[in-house]
């Protein structure tokens, strides 16, 4: 059973001084990185096969994170290189509480030119889940070419699945943020959404706005706090963990590929052993933020199976 990732796949320089802005630190970090790249390694790592589709630049750095990628088990024939633009870069500094603040370099960066024809539709077929972000969707030709991928998705029967992801410096504005991405639920049966980002898109704490009507399950993270599941029928919460944090970059994205392997997993029945599904999803975010970087900090599923041990 496989999940496919849309979107983008980006080179992450984390900040090596806490407690500092961007023009601030001295050194940085390399580390591959983008939401929907970082949950498809999250999810081959937990055993499960995955597909990456989106567009990084024909250049070193575009070459480097196809190596990853592949190294890591993730299927790479949808991955498309550009030679009209480079591979997406993100500065990113750290609190000392390991909260990120980030400056991007993506004028325009190859994802945001991939267009509907580049979409690599025969690697969709067949598989279980489909798995995208706001971020392509923020202007065109990606727009247009994340909608050609989710269509085909739906058009082959697999659950989507959809993460709202706010970066609001790369939006014109937060109404355009706002709108754009709430475009992005009318796909979705399932919805992975922080509680900040819960907040900004509907001015408080309330996942009833939310709701579409092919939607299943809306899961709430709350950092440390740990998260909530909602479906048509309730709501089940699960604790966070108490871990050393140092970089809290992709620790959402973990909590993605373990919600979606746990729904995998159990099949029709997700819906009465979310308890269990949200509890693993809280393990692999937080063992995500004990080291810098996104995919470098993905745990395995024996780390997460020996974490989960220990916390019990």
């Amino acid at each position: 059973m496989s999940v496919v990732c849309f979107g983008e796949l980006l080179i992450d320089f984390v900040a090596q001084q806490h407690g500092v802005s961007v023009g601030e630190a001295f050194s940085f970090q390399k580390a591959p990185g983008g939401a929907p790249a970082n949950v498809a390694v999250a999810v081959s790592r937990l055993g499960h096969e995955s597909v990456f589709l989106g567009q990084v630049g024909d250049d070193p750095f575009g070459h480097f994170l196809a190596d990853v990628l592949e190294a890591e088990g993730v299927g790479v024939g949808g991955l498309r290189f550009s030679a009209q633009a480079r591979t997406a870069l993100a500065f990113v500094s750290l609190t000392a509480e390991g909260e990120r603040s980030f400056v991007f370099y993506r004028h325009p960066s190859a994802d945001m030119l991939m267009r509907p024809e580049d979409v690599a539709v025969d690697m969709i077929a067949g598989r279980k889940i489909f798995h995208y972000g706001s971020i392509t969707m923020i202007g065109e030709p990606s727009r247009s070419a994340t909608l050609a991928a989710v269509k085909a998705a739906q058009d082959a029967g697999l659950m989507i699945s959809y993460d709202p992801n706010l970066r609001m410096s790369l939006w014109p504005d937060a109404e355009s943020a706002r709108a754009g991405m709430l475009a992005g639920l009318d796909y979705a049966q399932i919805v992975k959404i922080s509680d900040d980002e819960l907040e900004f898109l509907t001015g408080g704490r309330d996942v009833t706005p939310l709701w579409r009507p092919q939607m299943q399950l809306i899961a709430v993270t709350r950092g440390a706090k740990g998260a909530a599941a909602y479906t048509r029928g309730g709501q089940v919460d699960s604790p966070g963990f108490s871990v050393r944090s140092l970089d809290t970059t992709g620790a959402g994205d973990g909590f993605v590929a373990g919600l979606l392997v746990g729904i995998l997993e159990a099949g029709a029945d997700y819906v009465n052993r979310l308890a269990s599904i949200l509890r693993f999803a809280n393990a692999v975010g937080a063992l995500a933020t004990t080291q810098y970087g996104a995919i470098p900090a993905l745990p395995s599923r024996a780390a997460v199976e020996t974490f989960l041990q220990t916390a019990s």
